[in-house]
């Protein structure tokens, strides 16, 4: 099966519990766990020293909200991206969360994760 087969539903019973977990390990900057989930490649991107710059420098990644409102699901080729809208718990505004999910080797992972 195709991730881009799959319902809504089924998608956003994977994406929404790996979304808050992404955000419990941003904010408490534990590596080991943030990447948990993550494909092969992106977790080669993400090494440890460069995801430990962006917890120690951006106070955002470091105060995001538990709260989030789920936008919607894009799918494209074999790969769906579901989005949120993130809030901080100490900065004003909203952002555009972006988690990109696909399968490798028969599991679905992550292959993006990102605020806008």
């Amino acid at each position: 099966m195709r991730i881009t087969e799959m319902s809504d539903e089924e998608i956003l019973a994977i994406a929404d519990p790996w979304w808050d977990e992404l955000v419990k390990y941003s904010n408490n900057a534990n590596y080991l766990m943030f990447i948990k989930n993550f494909s092969k490649a992106f977790r080669d991107g993400a090494n440890e020293m460069e995801v430990g710059k962006q917890f120690a420098r951006s106070q955002l990644a470091r105060s995001l909200s538990k709260k989030r409102d789920y936008l919607g699901i894009i799918r494209r080729g074999d790969y769906v991206t579901v989005l949120y809208r993130q809030y901080s718990t100490k900065l004003e505004g909203e952002w555009l969360g972006r988690l990109v999910l696909g399968f490798e080797d028969g599991q679905v992972k992550i292959f993006g994760a990102t605020l806008f």
